[in-house]
């Protein structure tokens, strides 16, 4: 059974007796989601490059908007939305808060633990621990795996809309989609 200090990578958890890591090298996003210490925390877990976990405390004021976004998604372009979907970047694994994907995407690639590809509309909804560089970057690395289009509500609820060739006044996608949720 790993010890608790296994959670993370072996090198940097020096005090892990040679023998004890059940894993080679870092753990990857199928060991994130199958090892039972991490089963149902009340916080957002993402991986970086490194295979280090990155945990975010959430909000109920958090997932009320995410829940929003998500119908609203289904309501203006049908297909499918939903919350916290594991996508494979560049830079690790990132969990976006929504995501909306058509139905020959969701057909596609819906079932597998990380998204190969971002969905067409990846959403991130701010929390007060997150930074503006935070941000950016997911919206370059949503980008880059794929999405067409990259949203950011802020803390007052404000989306803004990103799009490769970057801010938006609106939505290409979902043109009557509101810019306040």
């Amino acid at each position: 059974m790993p010890t608790k200090s296994a959670i993370l990578t072996r090198s940097e958890h020096a005090s892990v007796p040679d023998g004890e890591w059940p894993y080679d090298g870092p753990m990857t996003w199928q060991d994130v989601v199958e090892h039972p210490a991490l089963r149902d925390l009340p916080f957002k877990i993402e991986q970086d490059a490194w295979g280090r976990i990155l945990m975010s405390p959430s909000a109920n004021v958090h997932a009320r908007r995410q829940s929003r976004i998500a119908r609203l998604l289904m309501e203006h372009l049908g297909g499918e939305a939903y919350t916290e979907a594991a996508i494979a970047t560049p830079a690790g694994t990132r969990v976006a808060d929504v995501v909306w994907m058509s139905d020959e995407y969701a057909e596609r690639d819906w079932e597998q633990d990380v998204l190969p590809t971002a969905p067409p509309i990846c959403v991130e909804v701010s929390s007060p621990s997150n930074t503006k560089a935070e941000m950016l970057e997911k919206i370059t690395l949503y980008l880059a795996k794929g999405a067409r289009e990259v949203w950011l509500c802020d803390l007052e609820g404000h989306v803004t809309f990103f799009g490769h060739e970057g801010e938006r006044a609106h939505s290409a996608l979902a043109p009557d989609f509101p810019s306040r949720i």
